[in-house]
């Protein structure tokens, strides 16, 4: 069996302030909260979903919530998170947008061939708004943002980690993942360093499907904290695929955590070469599975093995809205 990576599942990210998180991305960035519960390992923190209106597989950014410093920031991590838009007049939208919020953001400029808008949230998290002129799967609106359907953000892509050396973790993506190097450009942030693309997929390609990786061995190791990033997920299209790659990163001599079950979505978790924390994730069974759809965000929701400590967990807890 050939296995691929169809795109991006989602990307998880740290927050130290996440009332002001959730009102970041669900006022400004108009995006929906579709799944408000605890980080599963460590069940005094948050874990916030946003995604389109349904949570498809690839729409959501999500976060951790953590009483720490801001990240110190370097290389071995991810470094910027792309979201989509349809086309340049959104990103024009968007510019006007973030200026009148007094969002922290860049010029509209021409990246690897395409238009993107950098920008940050309050904590620092880099974020890039870039075209995708409709590529990947379609999202489903949330009727309720506060940005016109038209303009909203369509999901993730793509994704820019940092290295200071590229072989090994060449070697692991070509050689283990699949991911086929296409194309290089000039490091925005210095030009004299290169960043490499992968896509996943079949071909046809687009941001949902891309991987960046900026060599940048001029920098120290990051320092995890707030407004950094915990790991980036991608999507495996089939359940039998998803079984299949724990004995394939075996193969190569790759630890993994082995399959976890987050209820939401089946995990595989494993370290690429500069220390990365990949997830391979299953499309479903979706944030449906525990919750009507018209309501999603709106409580707590535990996955059934917290469920008998449901009274301690929310206690502990402290309120967002």
């Amino acid at each position: 069996m050939t296995l691929h990576l169809t795109g991006f599942h989602h990307l998880t990210a740290v927050s130290g302030d996440i009332r002001e998180n959730k009102r970041f991305y669900t006022q400004d960035l108009g995006m929906r909260l579709v799944k408000r519960s605890v980080n599963q390992d460590d069940v005094s923190a948050y874990h916030l979903f946003y995604a389109d209106n349904v949570g498809h597989p690839g729409t959501d950014i999500t976060f951790f919530d953590w009483n720490v410093p801001r990240e110190r920031r370097g290389n071995h991590t991810v470094t910027r998170t792309g979201l989509r838009v349809r086309n340049e007049a959104s990103l024009t939208y968007w510019q006007e947008r973030l200026a009148a919020l007094n969002v922290r953001h860049g010029e509209i400029v021409e990246r690897d061939g395409r238009a993107v808008l950098d920008f940050e949230d309050h904590e620092g998290q880099r974020l890039m708004l870039v075209t995708d002129g409709g590529a990947g799967d379609p999202p489903t609106p949330w009727p309720d943002s506060p940005v016109p359907a038209e303009h909203q953000i369509r999901g993730l892509g793509a994704i820019t980690m940092t290295v200071p050396n590229l072989r090994n973790t060449d070697l692991v993506l070509q050689r283990v993942m699949n991911l086929r190097p296409v194309r290089e450009y000039p490091d925005p942030e210095s030009p004299a360093h290169t960043v490499h693309v992968y896509e996943m997929g079949e071909g046809g390609g687009g941001p949902h499907a891309e991987l960046h990786v900026a060599v940048r061995p001029d920098l120290p190791a990051a320092t995890p904290g707030a407004g950094g990033v915990h790991h980036v997920a991608f999507r495996t299209p089939t359940e039998e695929q998803y079984h299949a790659w724990t004995e394939h990163f075996q193969h190569f001599g790759l630890r993994t955590s082995g399959e976890v079950d987050r209820y939401w979505f089946r995990s595989l978790y494993v370290r690429e070469p500069n220390g990365i924390l990949y997830e391979i994730a299953t499309d479903g069974p979706g944030f449906g599975v525990d919750e009507d759809m018209t309501t999603l965000g709106e409580k707590i929701v535990l996955a059934p093995f917290l469920e008998p400590r449901r009274a301690q967990i929310v206690a502990n807890l402290k309120p967002i809205d």
